[in-house]
């Protein structure tokens, strides 16, 4: 019992040395754990002492108690420390992160709010586009209806075909409307719709069919929503996002020797004497197709102002000839077919 005393008024690790070197001899021996090396030490009080014998034992029991109570009191009270700190180092951590977040959120707002407003200033600047050429189609308008008057008061039996109310062509072959604009090669349709501010691809609703096309935000009204001027190669067909803010559609024709008047059905119908293709694509064609989107094209312009085809022409300047050839002949009833 003495030996008990005086190892708790000794420092605490005083014997740490001499207790891991046994707890080390013990695992090597084929032992290990508390529970071996406890029943070394109270072998050893057994075997050297009289602990369980001599005139104190009635009281060893109640001395080990009170050892193990005080020293799990202390283990307790480590460990509730222990856990106080690391409570506490959770907290700052969490309010720090808490504040790196609200920063970081802040910072995120800021360049939407940003990025947006550079949208909306970018679609003010298409509107104003838009508004320009609406203006100088009126001023073209005006010009070839003055240039018409004129040539009727110089030649009053002269036929001067009437202004068309048609819609001029963007530089582009193709038109402006509101929320988006189109152009188009005789193979080939592009469509721009201007969204509102950033979005994902996966926030759109984009459908194209061989007939139809579908362009908007998902839960909101569709930009485009209709059926196409004429069918289109719907496996050749695709769309992309450009900048987040902008819908880029390709369609490839169905047939491609010929001009859309229009992209949806129902919207303003374009004035096809007024496209104007680009010789750099006529060049890359071989004679023969070029000759056929020639001809194809003056057609189209002559059956928009209501005169004869190219092959109407020459049915008519047939029959001219025949009948120059034979005076003697009534022809009063004489049709083109």
């Amino acid at each position: 019992l003495q030996f008990l005393y005086f190892i708790g008024t000794m420092g605490e690790d005083r014997f740490d040395g001499i207790l891991l070197g046994m707890a080390q001899q013990i695992t090597a021996q084929g032992g290990g754990g508390v529970k071996d090396l406890i029943e070394v030490f109270f072998s050893f009080l057994r075997r050297k002492t009289d602990f369980y014998t001599g005139a104190g034992s009635a009281g060893a029991e109640q001395l080990i108690l009170e050892a193990f109570r005080k020293h799990k009191d202390l283990a307790d009270e480590v460990m509730a420390k222990a856990r106080k700190e690391e409570e506490k180092k959770m907290a700052t951590r969490k309010k720090l992160e808490a504040q790196q977040n609200q920063a970081s959120f802040v910072e995120e707002i800021d360049e939407e709010e940003e990025a947006n407003a550079k949208v909306k200033a970018k679609r003010e600047m298409e509107k104003q586009e838009v508004e320009k050429k609406k203006a100088k189609d009126i001023k073209t308008r005006a010009e070839e209806e003055a240039d018409r008057e004129k040539k009727l008061k110089e030649n009053p039996d002269s036929q001067e075909p009437e202004v068309s109310n048609k819609a001029i062509p963007n530089t582009g072959n193709g038109g402006d409307l509101e929320g988006y604009s189109w152009t188009q090669t005789l193979s080939e349709v592009e469509i721009r719709v201007g969204l509102e501010k950033k979005y994902r691809a996966k926030m759109l609703d984009v459908q194209i069919s061989r007939t139809k096309l579908k362009v908007g935000v998902k839960g909101q009204k569709p930009v485009v929503d209709g059926d196409l001027n004429a069918v289109v190669k719907e496996d050749d067909s695709m769309w992309t996002l450009e900048d987040g803010d902008t819908v880029v559609v390709h369609l490839a024709k169905q047939n491609g020797m010929e001009w859309w008047k229009n992209l949806i059905v129902g919207d303003p119908e374009l004035d096809l004497q007024k496209v104007q293709p680009e010789n750099s694509k006529l060049d890359d064609l071989d004679g023969e197709t070029r000759q056929t989107v020639e001809k194809m094209m003056f057609d189209q312009r002559q059956k928009a102002m209501g005169k004869p085809t190219s092959d109407e022409q020459q049915k008519e300047d047939v029959l001219k000839k025949f009948m120059a050839a034979h005076p003697d002949m009534d022809f009063s009833q004489a049709k083109i077919c």
